[in-house]
């Protein structure tokens, strides 16, 4: 009997439970109110890996059925001061963290890049690399001077380029990034040259942007077409 009860019991087990019935929009209310939802639920996902999804609408049924909320206006507060307290010490130690690799990883490369021939190292650290010699004016710090460059990271990214806009750009040589401005005296117009720039002497630990990481090491090609140019 115990057999045929146990039989009874995992046959019963393996039937099929029928599925839910998806969720349907009928109404224009519908409509909207889902809109809603996937448009805050982005926006919320940018901050919020995971949400606990039953607090969320219990918080939305409070506001909207006049129900009495589980926190007062206080708690609120200093909950959502905590969060934004807890995701900016995650944010810096995440940028910190990019900053020692950009950091580690330039380092490195620096090291090997200053084996290359033709590599010259100066007393700052930056790496010049002539490609084409000059032959006119040789500028200084106080002058401005007209170039065509490329700027890329060291995995190759192109974060800018006068040469894709085909526009030359031209600037104050003392108004710029310390590489730029110590390693465009060492040519002369009309010739071209690669910079392989530190941290440092580039954007350091704050970086620029979205475009360059912090800490990042730079390289550019640039090429030196002008000196206090004509306005």
């Amino acid at each position: 009997m115990k057999k045929t009860l146990l039989a009874i019991a995992v046959a019963g087990s393996l039937v099929v439970m029928p599925l839910a019935q998806a969720f349907e929009l009928k109404t224009d209310d519908q409509k909207v109110s889902y809109s809603l939802g996937l448009v805050l639920g982005e926006k919320l996902k940018l901050d919020l890996e995971t949400m606990d999804l039953d607090a969320f609408q219990e918080g939305i049924k409070a506001v909207y059925q006049g129900t009495t909320p589980l926190m007062d206006s206080q708690q609120v507060g200093e909950t959502m001061q905590a969060f934004q307290m807890r995701k900016m010490e995650e944010q810096r130690q995440e940028v910190a963290k990019l900053a020692q690799e950009n950091l580690d990883k330039g380092q490195k490369f620096l090291a090997e890049n200053a084996k290359k021939s033709g590599v010259t190292v100066t007393a700052s650290g930056l790496q010049y690399e002539e490609t084409q010699a000059g032959t006119g004016k040789q500028p200084t710090a106080a002058d401005t001077v007209k170039v065509h460059y490329r700027g890329t990271l060291l995995d190759g990214t192109e974060f800018d380029s006068s040469f894709a806009r085909n526009e030359p750009v031209s600037f104050p040589l003392n108004g710029v990034i310390p590489g730029w401005t110590e390693g465009l005296q060492l040519m002369k117009e009309g010739g071209k040259a690669k910079l392989t720039i530190p941290a440092e002497l580039a954007y350091g630990p704050g970086g620029m942007r979205d475009a360059i990481g912090p800490n990042a090491t730079l390289q550019f090609d640039i090429e030196l077409l002008e000196v206090n140019p004509a306005q």
